[in-house]
């Protein structure tokens, strides 16, 4: 389903500040699968995901998406297909249009159309989409997205992100600014969400129990390469403790040993 063959990046090559920060990295992952990925800061997490987004180009290798090169594909061509929601809640929506324009946006983003969300019937779906976050939002369609909190914006840029299904969808530390309670719903949202939409997703995070909890699969990373990769049982069977205890120094930072 997602398929990336030797893909590699260099920041400021060439210089004194020259930095591997990718690669080379393969992995591939099928299609429904729900996979954590882990690391250190400086990793390389958010950096591949830049790769896998568009953020940039690789320089060598090659990335497919449900058998398409995507490679040199643009960013904003990326995003029909590849749903991403960043770490700052206030970076997925347009704080000075209302809860249903962003919506609107968002669905003409994926499908391309200029005319849906003015008419009733879409108005009624945006209400039955808002009213499953169970937030409220359903009755506050024509409020400024900019009064919303960091959590209900969130909340909203995940349904943003999946009112078209993505072929993947990027979770960048997406819960890491919102306070610990309004994190643990956000998230619950999301697991419901990726597991009836049967999505492909790929969710980085600093907190190693839930990296292990959740999802189907765990990766981390370290310089820019995948050292680990557990499924399964063998994952099943990894506690955070044996984690840390096998790779205390590629995860020592104060977040994650906090989390």
């Amino acid at each position: 389903m997602l398929v990336l063959n030797e893909v590699s990046k260099t920041f400021y090559p060439g210089t004194v500040n020259e930095k591997r920060a990718l690669g080379p990295l393969s992995l591939e992952l099928e299609e429904g699968e729900f996979v954590t990925v882990i690391g250190g800061n400086g990793a390389g997490k958010s950096t591949l995901f830049n790769a896998i987004g568009g953020s940039f180009l690789v320089e060598e290798g090659q990335i497919l998406l449900d058998g398409k090169d995507i490679t040199y594909l643009p960013a904003y061509r990326r995003s029909r297909e590849i749903g991403r929601i960043l770490q700052d809640p206030m970076m997925g929506t347009a704080p000075h249009m209302t809860i249903s324009e962003n919506l609107t946006l968002a669905y003409m983003q994926c499908k391309r159309s200029h005319g849906f969300g003015s008419g009733k019937k879409e108005r009624e779906e945006f209400r039955e989409k808002l009213a499953t976050l169970g937030l409220g939002l359903e009755d506050r369609m024509e409020s400024p997205v900019g009064l919303l909190s960091g959590g209900q914006r969130q909340a909203l840029t995940l349904l943003m992100a999946v009112l078209v299904p993505p072929k993947l969808l990027l979770l960048d530390e997406h819960t890491a600014a919102l306070d610990p309670a309004t994190a643990e719903k956000v998230l619950a949202l999301t697991c419901e969400t990726v597991r009836e939409q049967k999505l492909t997703c790929m969710m980085i995070t600093h907190h190693i129990e839930s990296a292990l909890r959740l999802g189907d699969r765990t990766l981390m990373l370290e310089d820019g390469h995948i050292v680990l990769d557990i499924a399964g049982e063998e994952r099943a069977a990894m506690t955070v403790e044996t984690l840390l205890a096998k790779f205390r120094k590629s995860l020592d930072n104060d977040r994650m040993l906090l989390s």
